[in-house]
């Protein structure tokens, strides 16, 4: 490296981390943008893109063309490394778990399931989930740069603890992200060959959903996004705020599925009636359409299945998904009377329901809202298949973002 290259890198190296974001996020496909968005000159854009190259987490495009018709001088374009490193991500819900390495950009590498019960010990999951994930990168042979968990509860912080694991065996308390850490040591899950343990994270599975939509999903571009959704069982809900997930003082905001959308309704675990986490997850599905589970996929498999192909030609199963879609829109205009959000974007059985759906559902929004009445807020479906496992490694890939030499012991 020149003296000249050297200065530049130097001067730039601040904006390590925030150009690694922007590819990251997709906001910085060429060069000229990244020189743009980080206020640089074109030198030290060059320097700090050739440096995260260095680092193998985004390629520049060496023999750059411009568009047919556009003059000018082309720009190299830039993408994450579809080779580098990647985070492992675990996810554990009432019908098991699923483990997944996920690369820059929220691109999924591999994926690996798990089905089952998941017992009274959350050791028994996070052990398993983790040796999944350890053979993943066996097989691929990807650097692991961190590890996050995604898990059916509010999780406290900075305890790390799963305050109300209501869908799970689980005690009230256990000390998910301790154990998960402990796993990941016990499996040998390193940065490099005779290093550290990689860190461990664990979060609520909503609110990584949420993270991961904003940066990846329907949710990019929004300042103020509502993300509302079913797991295997239960509703959950996150607010993301100008990039940042709103988890309150202590990480247990936004508890949403315990707003009564129907006073007369089904018990709750948490002890009410009509919550929304009882009147609009598969297990209401299935019930309003007078249908049993089968126990050969998960029951938010098939919840999505049964919609997908009975919807238009079952009118008992039309009849108790339009019943959810009535509850929900209750339940996400109360939301927009407080949260006042710019976007809501709805994940599992929920995103469902507004494919099948969507009029109806924003109708009730827009009717039973005051902020619906003088502007509809946008109701889109999820656009990620995995959003809790995206999420999951989002966590893990924080603080590469935040300082990539620091992060990758370069």
């Amino acid at each position: 490296m020149t003296q000249t290259r050297t200065t530049r890198l130097e001067r730039g190296r601040s904006a390590l981390g925030p150009a690694l974001e922007l590819v990251h996020t997709g906001q910085a496909p060429t060069r000229a943008v990244l020189t743009a968005e980080l206020g640089v000159t074109r030198a030290t854009a060059g320097a700090v893109a050739s440096e995260l190259e260095t680092l193998g987490l985004i390629t520049v495009d060496p023999h750059p063309t411009a568009p047919v018709g556009t003059q000018g001088r082309p720009s190299h374009r830039l993408a994450v490394n579809p080779r580098g490193p990647v985070a492992l991500a675990a996810q554990i819900h009432a019908d098991g778990y699923r483990a997944a390495l996920v690369g820059l950009g929220g691109h999924l590498v591999a994926t690996a399931p798990g089905c089952g019960t998941v017992d009274a010990d959350p050791a028994q999951a996070i052990s398993e989930v983790v040796r999944t994930g350890a053979q993943l990168l066996s097989d691929t042979g990807r650097r692991c740069v961190g590890a996050g968990l995604a898990v059916p509860s509010a999780v406290a912080e900075p305890e790390g603890t799963a305050l109300n694991p209501l869908h799970l065996a689980w005690q009230a308390g256990a000390p998910v992200r301790d154990t998960f850490s402990a796993c990941l040591a016990e499996a040998g899950i390193t940065h490099a060959a005779g290093g550290p343990p990689v860190t461990g994270f664990a979060a609520n599975d909503l609110n990584v959903a949420a993270l991961a939509e904003y940066r990846h999903g329907a949710g990019r571009g929004a300042g103020h996004l509502l993300v509302v959704g079913t797991g295997h069982h239960g509703v959950g809900g996150a607010l993301v705020l100008d990039g940042r997930l709103h988890t309150g003082s202590s990480g247990l905001a936004l508890e949403v599925g315990h707003l009564t959308v129907d006073p007369g309704g089904r018990p709750c675990h948490c002890g009410s009636r009509g919550c929304l986490d009882v009147e609009t997850d598969p297990a209401a599905l299935f019930a309003a359409a007078g249908r049993t589970p089968s126990d050969r996929d998960s029951l938010l498999a098939q919840a999505g299945e049964l919609i997908r192909t009975e919807y238009a030609t079952d009118a008992r199963v039309r009849a108790a998904a339009g019943r959810l879609v009535d509850r929900l829109g209750l339940g996400l205009a109360g939301l927009v009377n407080i949260l006042n959000p710019d976007r809501i974007v709805l994940a599992g059985l929920h995103r469902a329901l507004v494919e099948a759906d969507g009029e109806r559902l924003r109708g009730v929004v827009a009717d039973r809202s005051l902020w619906g009445r003088s502007g509809s807020v946008p109701v889109l479906p999820s656009a990620l298949e995995h959003s809790s496992l995206v999420g999951a490694a989002e966590l893990a890939w924080q603080p590469v973002l935040d300082d990539p030499i620091g992060a990758l012991g370069g």
